[in-house]
């Protein structure tokens, strides 16, 4: 009874709530109620349709009873009830249409059982307690069939490094192409561009989320999110100027931990500077994507990125990524780039405006629009890197400077680089 990216269920739900359309089957399942120890005002005049509307709003019961008598289409019906219906729910449907048929298509929606008017009170408690028996039994865990989950934060190390760009389009890869159930979230909460990126509207749920934390559930994720495809849901803001963050950061590490039941993969638009107010957000994170460009602040930048990421989270794994690159451009080459970070660069992406301005306009994401791009085939490159990568696999490969840290960046030495013929002295070039 669930959506297929839909959210574990929440601890916080009723242990059951009936939809009935007549007061006759209410009269009857209201002692059996009292006597399983539940509440019977849990008990509902109403039938399918009622329910539907109630749960729409509400978190479903552990076990649901629900009277098919009113529906014209129970199948159709039952099918509009799985959409608001959390998982691990049991529902027992009741009608007073006898046929084998309809009994064995509902089994197939996913109802437990089915129950024929008139009720009678065995009847009914049997039922219950059947039900009672499947939510309670223990669940197997097999660890060689447990589901993974791969959290990847994209951080740019200045702003315009295009890291919005990469984050977008590796959750629409993960999501489209891979057919992985995927989360972005955009956590530039003023300014994120993540859902205009795949010409949707933000909406307010992260900003709900972090106004009133504890709201924060499977319920919540499932109804907050938008769905940009069938795999593909964000998270994304876009709030006021006159409002600043004010949180603890709380609401973003709740979500991550709803996000890892729900996804396979969770792609995190990360800014900068909410490392330094917000530190554990990476407690979680299997790899940090470093977006950096060839200039002389980006290579600073991407050196403490990867020094705070050493120092407060060992256990993610970095990769640097230059983007936007334009051959003999740049302020400095790959070369000193690689020496100052003491890191290879894993991945280079060069600079296409024209395939930029392609997917603004199809409001699409970069990667989607531009697939036969040598920054497209780049980034899908860059998605099955971060598929494979698991707890404990290390791909830096690169060698290992001797310089300290205060020493990696010679900006002066860079700077007044020259060609051999050039008769000007360093100092007045730089």
């Amino acid at each position: 009874m669930n959506a297929p990216w839909k959210p574990a269920a929440s601890g916080n739900r009723d242990a059951f709530s009936a939809f009935l359309c007549d007061e006759a089957a209410l009269d009857v399942l209201r002692p059996v109620v009292i006597e399983m120890g539940w509440q019977p005002e849990k008990c509902n005049k109403g039938g399918l349709r009622n329910a539907v509307q109630s749960l729409s709003i509400t978190a479903s019961p552990n076990i649901l009873m629900v009277d098919l008598s009113e529906s014209g289409d129970p199948l159709s019906d039952i099918n509009a009830l799985a959409e608001v219906c959390e998982p691990g729910t049991v529902v027992i449907a009741v009608g007073q249409v006898n046929d084998v048929r309809l009994y064995r298509d509902l089994l197939a929606s996913g109802i437990h059982d089915y129950l024929l008017k008139p009720l009678s009170p065995s009847q009914v408690r049997d039922a219950l307690v059947n039900a009672q028996a499947v939510f309670s039994a223990p669940k197997s865990h097999d660890p060689s069939v447990a589901k993974r989950h791969i959290s990847t934060a994209v951080i740019g190390t200045r702003g315009g490094v295009g890291a919005s760009t990469l984050a977008t389009s590796l959750a629409w890869l993960f999501s489209a192409d891979e057919k992985l159930p995927t989360a972005l979230l955009d956590l530039d909460v003023h300014f994120g561009t993540g859902a205009l990126a795949l010409d949707l509207e933000p909406g307010r749920g992260l900003t709900d989320a972090i106004e009133n934390p504890a709201r924060i559930d499977g319920l919540f994720i499932e109804r907050a999110m938008i769905r940009a495809n069938d795999n593909l849901a964000i998270l994304s803001a876009e709030a006021p100027m006159s409002a600043p963050l004010m949180t603890d950061g709380a609401a973003f590490v709740q979500l991550e931990e709803e996000f890892r039941q729900a996804f396979e993969m969770t792609v995190i638009d990360l800014p900068r500077n909410m490392l330094i107010n917000f530190p554990h957000l990476l407690a979680d994170v299997n790899v940090a994507l470093i977006v950096a460009e060839m200039t002389l602040a980006s290579a600073r930048d991407t050196i403490r990125i990867l020094a705070w990421l050493k120092a407060n989270a060992p256990h993610v794994q970095p990769i640097v990524v230059a983007n936007k690159v334009q051959t003999g451009v740049g302020e400095i080459t790959k070369a000193d780039f690689e020496t100052s970070i003491e890191r290879k660069i894993a991945f280079s992406i060069p600079y296409d405006v024209k395939a930029a301005t392609n997917a603004a306009k199809l409001g699409q994401t970069f990667a989607d629009a531009n697939r036969t791009s040598k920054a497209g085939v780049a980034m899908r490159d860059v998605a099955k890197t971060v598929m494979g990568i698991s707890e404990g696999e290390d791909l830096d490969d690169s060698p290992k400077a001797k310089k300290s840290l205060l020493g990696k960046l010679d900006l002066k030495s860079m700077l007044s680089k020259k060609p051999k013929d050039a008769k000007a002295p360093a100092a007045a070039q730089a």
